[in-house]
């Protein structure tokens, strides 16, 4: 059934569910006004850059857990609209369990080559069974869950530029988040395909952690800034917890366990 909402395209919700479920990844343009990306990019000139989360260099200036480090800042990514299309394709119990911004700028020229996010961030390291390899970034752990867990988040990219495949737009393969652990170098391509993501400013990408994404060189001068923002619904097994964890529904949250009650 087709519904329209303030500031939201038309969007059938059916639709989306059905080819999100199928390839692994979906783009809806038209979520954030100008203003509101200007009051987003106006926040994050205006926090505090002096933590180890914050990384900036000639070609990439990145924010890891920018929702934990700028709390003013997670109503204005899951405004209203925001919460409300979650709502609809999702339901109303998944949480934030990572973020990141990041921005390329014009003069930028490194790739990401084809892989999956595989790895989740959790507050400490442990032998915890199904859990493994461990990483450190930062001070931030990261380690790959059991794949029911991956399989059961999702990501939502929040574009505050054009993006197109001359400033870095993400090449996918469509379908391959259905096939468990799948390593680039396995790759048939004379059975999968690859699929450019364009998306305008204030535009949105859907995408399961599982898909196999990469991106290109930047080839023109324009800029490409990206909130990166993952979610789940389940605290994790006894052991580790979130790292970073905020509720984006009206909901009684036990932050101390990442669990949640009604």
């Amino acid at each position: 059934m087709l519904q329209t909402y303030p500031q939201l395209p038309v969007i059938n919700y059916d639709d989306v569910q059905r080819q999100f479920a199928s390839d692994g990844f979906f783009v809806i343009n038209e979520i954030f006004t100008g203003d509101e990306i200007e009051m987003l990019l106006q926040t994050i000139s205006n926090a505090d850059a002096s933590n180890d989360t914050f990384r900036q260099n000639g070609e990439l200036f990145a924010i890891r857990q920018f929702v934990k480090e700028i709390p003013q800042i997670q109503h204005q990514v899951v405004n209203q609209q925001l919460n409300h299309l979650i709502d609809r394709l999702f339901g109303n119990d998944y949480f934030i369990i990572k973020s990141i911004y990041f921005d390329k700028p014009e003069k930028s020229n490194w790739f990401v080559p084809y892989h999956q996010d595989l790895t989740i961030s959790v507050d400490k390291k442990g032998d915890y069974p199904g859990f493994g390899p461990w990483t450190v970034k930062q001070g931030q752990f990261a380690v790959q869950p059991p794949l029911e867990i991956l399989e059961d988040n999702f990501t939502i990219r929040i574009h505050l530029d054009d993006t197109d495949q001359t400033n870095g737009a993400l090449r996918v393969v469509p379908g391959s988040h259905a096939k468990g652990v799948y390593r680039a170098e396995d790759i048939d391509w004379s059975t999968e395909r690859e699929v450019i993501c364009d998306v305008r400013r204030g535009g949105i990408m859907l995408m399961k952690p599982l898909l196999l994404h990469a991106s290109s060189r930047t080839t023109s001068n324009h800029r490409r800034r990206v909130m990166h923002v993952e979610f789940g619904r389940k605290p994790l097994p006894d052991g580790p917890c979130w790292s970073e964890f905020a509720g984006i529904l009206p909901k009684e949250i036990d932050l101390e366990g990442n669990g949640i009650s009604r």
